[in-house]
């Protein structure tokens, strides 16, 4: 179809690229930090009794159990909390709703890419802060006139942690304008910035159940700060989709929280085959960023990114390669089963002993 029936906005975008779900059978798949471990038998369970009659009827469109079940958690009240269909709608409403301003919108040089793309969707100008050397954030360069700030905690696709006391400092200093923190990977490694909400009422928190519970196929996200910014994210989410999660996304969701037990098992699991990771790719020469996330950040000391990505393809091996300045020497590699870290080890293996690196 021609494109000259496009609104104006799309001639502008740049989409987001998300990473690539392969149907290859066979396939050690460590390219989009999906948990190795299902999720807990109680959200299966859960899903099951939903299968009923009642799937002919509409869901709550305010997900109140969630909802609850969010706030019983987190030691908060359901007014502090919004749910929608995976963090990424919840980032868009946030964007929409929240960062919309004259002054820019911060975030890092190397973060999310989505987050570049939300500001294309909905005209939001913005202005990046360059990461150290050592690819950690510096709270002190966002004091600066600022319509917003955001970053991820863990950072994507680093997978560096910024600790709670630094969060709190820049807090303490930005009160006329929103902070979010974006905690995708917050339960492998870092203590969470919702114990700051009561404190900060420019302080929006947003997390997803598809990393740490396991639960990327049902698309279930959150934000937690205060009930004015929630308000507004409701306002957002009401005027495009009054139902965005549906009945069974918010049993699994509520039985997910529900199993404490199950989650810190798990998230214990990746932690310990996280630190055995590093320390393998390590001995192959792989110099690897401190990581708190389910995925770390690796480059080799003389062999290049892009080559080794294509080279652990052929061998049925994915990871994620991002052509992008001061990183296009790093691989994001997703933390497996033991089975599947142990498949990548042995195939790179194979691949720095067969291409040895010119003297």
């Amino acid at each position: 179809m021609n494109n000259r029936y496009w609104s104006p906005v799309v001639h502008r975008l740049t989409p987001y690229v998300p990473g690539e779900q392969p149907k290859l059978a066979n396939l050690v798949k460590l390219n989009t930090n999906e948990n190795p471990y299902g999720p807990s038998p109680r959200v299966l369970e859960a899903i099951q009794a939903e299968l009923s009659d009642a799937l002919r009827l509409y869901p709550d469109p305010n997900a109140d159990r969630l909802k609850h079940a969010i706030a019983d958690y987190y030691g908060i009240t359901p007014a502090q909390v919004f749910t929608g269909n995976g963090s990424d709608e919840v980032l868009a409403h946030l964007f929409h709703g929240l960062f919309q301003h004259p002054a820019p919108l911060l975030f890092p040089d190397i973060t999310y890419s989505f987050y570049p793309v939300y500001c294309g969707l909905y005209g939001i100008d913005y202005e990046t802060v360059p990461l150290a050397a050592d690819f950690s954030l510096r709270v002190a360069d966002y004091l600066r006139p600022n319509g917003g700030i955001i970053f991820a905690n863990p950072n994507a696709p680093t997978g560096c942690l910024l600790p709670l006391t630094d969060i709190d400092w820049l807090l303490q200093r930005n009160r006329d304008s929103v902070i979010a923190i974006d905690e995708a990977y917050i339960d492998f490694g870092g203590d969470s910035a919702i114990t700051l909400v009561n404190r900060y009422p420019n302080l929006l928190v947003t997390q997803t159940l598809s990393k740490s519970r396991s639960l990327a196929g049902l698309r279930v996200g959150l934000a937690v700060g205060h009930p004015q910014l929630i308000e507004a994210l409701e306002r957002i989410k009401n005027s495009f989709n009054s139902y965005p999660l549906d009945r069974l996304a918010i049993a699994g969701a509520v039985a997910a929280f529900a199993d404490r037990a199950y989650f810190e098992r798990t998230c214990q699991a990746v932690i310990a085959s996280r630190a055995e990771l590093v320390t393998a790719l390590t001995v192959l020469g792989f110099e690897v960023l401190p990581s708190a996330a389910n995925f770390v950040f690796a480059r080799h000391r003389h062999r290049d990114a892009a080559a080794l990505a294509t080279a652990l393809r052929q061998r049925s091996v994915i990871v994620r390669h991002f052509r992008q300045p001061r990183i296009e020497q790093f691989l994001r590699i997703t933390v497996g089963a033991p089975e599947q870290n142990a498949a990548l080890i042995a195939a790179l293996g194979q691949i720095l002993a067969e291409n040895p690196p010119c003297n």
